[in-house]
């Protein structure tokens, strides 16, 4: 009688254990064929001894790896680092190397040297900042800002620019005679 009451009461639903998820069941899969395969290893000379050197060489290479990677890196004091230093092109250094281009027929390369001599003339004034790997996007915003009276021109220049340029538009001495006629408004803008 008791046992039939225990049994009774034991048999609702709240002592009733979960069946296991799926997560679990697989987890428990995967850990009975690893004790299987591993049993199935350890269990024979042969299989023994190959576990044995696979893991003993699994040791030698995370010893080997951590070692390495606890000796860091370190300076020789002998050798000094230094950086390579840039010396800023002048406007007058990057007209002159257009002049050369279109002299040569490199009509492209010309307006791209011409360019980047408008750039480096506002860099000259203070006007926009010189940044390694600024876009010509990001100085016709720069302009827009600093200097509103230019940003017309500029933008017009930026892209006469970049159809030449990315846009692989055919360009000659007409392209050449409007960017520096742009260029020209655009300096005038920023006087004053």
């Amino acid at each position: 009688m008791a046992r039939d009451a225990a049994r009774e009461v034991l048999g609702r639903p709240e002592y009733r254990r979960p069946a296991p998820t799926l997560l679990q069941r697989a987890r428990r899969w995967v850990v009975e064929r690893l004790e299987r395969l591993l049993g199935g290893l350890l269990g024979s000379g042969r299989g023994e001894t190959l576990f044995w050197v696979v893991a003993g060489a699994a040791l030698v290479v995370l010893v080997v790896v951590l070692a390495r990677l606890g000796r860091g890196v370190t300076v020789d004091p002998a050798r000094r680092v230094t950086a390579p230093v840039t010396a800023r092109r002048t406007p007058g250094e990057w007209r002159a190397e257009a002049e050369g281009h279109e002299a040569a027929g490199r009509w492209r390369a010309g307006l791209r040297c011409r360019y980047r001599a408008l750039v480096a003339e506002l860099v000259e004034r203070g006007l926009v900042d010189d940044v390694p790997g600024r876009t010509a996007g990001e100085y016709r915003t720069e302009v827009g800002e600093r200097v509103p009276g230019s940003a017309e021109p500029f933008g017009e220049a930026t892209e006469l620019f970049e159809q030449a340029w990315y846009g692989n538009r055919r360009t000659g001495g007409e392209e050449a005679a409007t960017f520096e006629r742009l260029a020209g408004r655009v300096v005038a803008g920023t006087a004053g």
